[in-house]
């Protein structure tokens, strides 16, 4: 059955209309009263002539829809406004709030967005490029808390939804409309991903049953989401894919999504309070750039005689980067009965795989080495060979590239090219190939890293990641980010920028031999930078631009 998403969440509203939905701060919304302002944000966007049409012939790059750029925190402003969009058959698009000026009009420029709602204190930057979006049509601000006033043309949020009728009818939806999420990947200018939203309903949230065949129908899905219970808290930035996935599959499973107060930078003793005082069962980080302040926190607040409970947590997930194995037993052994999963996928290919452990006791159960990364791969899941001629079969050990056949993403916004090589057809299937490399390891996948952040050096390929993960399971190591340099002997050579636990001091020849005791020698880095703080971007994923810039202006050889 194809499904559009706007229409799935309608039906779950008329059947638990009472149930509590959003949780943010102060506020406590049920279904009903989000489903309203869910179509008073549609019937704004309607009254301002935005709308979508039917894809009829159109090209996988090319989309029909008008967009709506989210330039937001976290909030249920963020939500309310993205399933607004969807209900106008609009698409929302993700705006990352870190953007320089620069930025941000590339992105509005290259999304055409005819509208944006934007939180007040994010106004100067917005300011600054507004004459210079000709399709921006319609300027909406989220009151902040900030005092910034509304720039020049903007309506305000609330007075807007005010004045929205929520019970006009916006009319057909379709399962061919857009879901759009905007990925800048590691290298190159951002881009946008295109989705129907039947293929992103079953490929990258999973809306399927239990043993992989579609829903039979609407009913089916709303039998399930009354008997729902999950409350999920997503601590990424919503305007990271991973973040709004998480709390849409919440949505969808009738649950509760729930939001943490500190929303403007990651504080992890808000994170606990959270999911102590709303009762939390779920919670998505994104690797151990959110589990280690996490864990360090939960054992502040033990020390001092104020533990934290999280006795309602059952699962932990992460996504969009590696949680080393280090951090999965310091996460086990904190929360014994905890499931983490870890989930393999991109904006590109959805889901690909997962990682589930378990434990019931506080026992060590990790004994993998600390650079194996593997997942069971789905039904849809592939690997590709090197020059991108055939499907590997499961029984094949080569390193290939990771991809994603059935339901893929139509193409990138705008861009042929990109488009037709991204998403090849080979072997007669259509595929999502997002640039990962990887392997099959006994009829599983071992994930070794973004292809464009491969260093080749001395005629060997090392992938950034697996020497991030042998260096970060060092206990004097808090974070690191590994790139490469220039090398007039090697071609490039191995830069690991290190930030260490507050206190500890480590030399560099003992984290050389400790990267050595589980990778191959050529793989230790050759240059070690010491930093107070690794730079990330707000989802947690690494700056290899940032680290590559440190590599090159501080580093100096020990």
């Amino acid at each position: 059955m194809e499904l559009n998403l706007a229409e799935i969440l309608a039906a779950i509203e008329a059947a638990i209309p009472d149930r509590e939905c959003v949780v943010f701060r102060n506020r406590r919304l049920s279904w009903r009263p989000v489903g309203d302002r869910t179509r008073q944000v549609a019937n704004l966007l309607a009254q301002h002539g935005l709308t979508g049409r039917d894809r009829g012939d159109a090209a996988g790059w090319e989309s029909t829809q008008d967009h709506v750029a989210l330039y937001l925190h976290n909030g249920n402003e963020y939500l309310e406004s993205m399933i607004g969009s969807f209900r106008a058959r609009c698409a929302p698009v993700n705006i990352n709030y870190r953007y320089r000026s620069g930025e941000l009009r590339y992105v509005l420029n290259d999304s055409r967005s005819r509208a944006i709602v934007y939180h007040a204190s994010f106004g100067a930057t917005l300011a600054e490029v507004v004459d210079d979006l000709p399709e921006l049509e319609l300027i909406i601000c989220v009151d902040d808390g900030s005092g910034v006033e509304p720039i020049a043309g903007a309506l305000r949020y609330e007075e807007a939804l005010a004045a929205a009728d929520p019970l006009a009818s916006i009319g057909r939806l379709s399962p061919d409309d857009l879901y759009v999420c905007y990925t800048g990947g590691t290298t190159g200018m951002p881009k946008g991903v295109l989705w129907r939203q039947a293929d992103f309903l079953v490929a990258a949230l999973g809306v399927r049953r239990r043993d992989g065949s579609d829903h039979a129908s609407l009913d089916e899905l709303v039998d399930l989401a009354r008997g729902g219970s999950l409350r999920a808290l997503p601590a990424p930035p919503l305007m990271h894919g991973a973040a709004h996935w998480n709390a849409i599959s919440a949505w969808i499973s009738g649950g509760t999504v729930i939001i943490q107060s500190q929303t403007e930078r990651f504080d992890p003793a808000d994170i606990w309070s959270t999911i102590d005082r709303e009762s939390a069962t779920s919670l998505l980080i994104v690797g151990d750039a959110f589990a280690r302040p996490l864990l360090d926190e939960w054992d502040r607040a033990a020390a001092t005689g104020t533990p934290y409970s999280a006795v309602t947590l059952r699962h932990v997930l992460s996504g969009g980067a590696i949680l080393t194995p280090t951090s999965k037993q310091a996460l086990l052994n904190r929360l014994p009965g905890i499931t983490i999963v870890d989930v393999l996928g991109s904006s590109e290919s959805g889901r690909q795989g997962v990682s589930q452990l378990r434990s019931v006791s506080r026992d060590p159960v990790i004994e993998n080495s600390a650079a194996d990364h593997r997942f069971v791969p789905s039904e849809t899941s592939r690997l590709v060979s090197e020059d991108r001629s055939r499907v590997l079969s499961i029984t094949e050990t080569d390193v290939g590239w990771l991809a994603q056949s059935g339901r893929v993403p139509l193409g990138y916004l705008g861009d042929r090219a990109k488009t037709e090589s991204t998403f090849p057809v080979i072997d007669g299937e259509r595929l999502a190939i997002a640039g990962d490399r990887a392997r099959y390891d006994d009829q599983q996948i071992t994930l070794l890293g973004r292809d464009s952040v491969t260093i080749n050096t001395g005629g060997e390929k090392v992938f950034a990641e697996e020497v991030e993960v042998a260096l970060s399971s060092h206990p004097a190591v808090f974070d690191v980010v590994v790139c490469g340099r220039p090398n007039d002997q090697w071609g490039e050579e191995i830069v690991a920028v290190v930030a260490l636990r507050a206190g500890r001091v480590v030399g560099d020849a003992e984290l050389r031999a400790h990267c050595r005791s589980t990778l191959a020698d050529f793989k230790s880095p050759r240059v070690i930078v010491r930093v107070p703080v690794v730079q990330r971007s707000p989802s947690g994923k690494a700056d290899y631009a940032w680290a590559r810039t440190m590599s090159t202006s501080s580093a100096s050889d020990s």
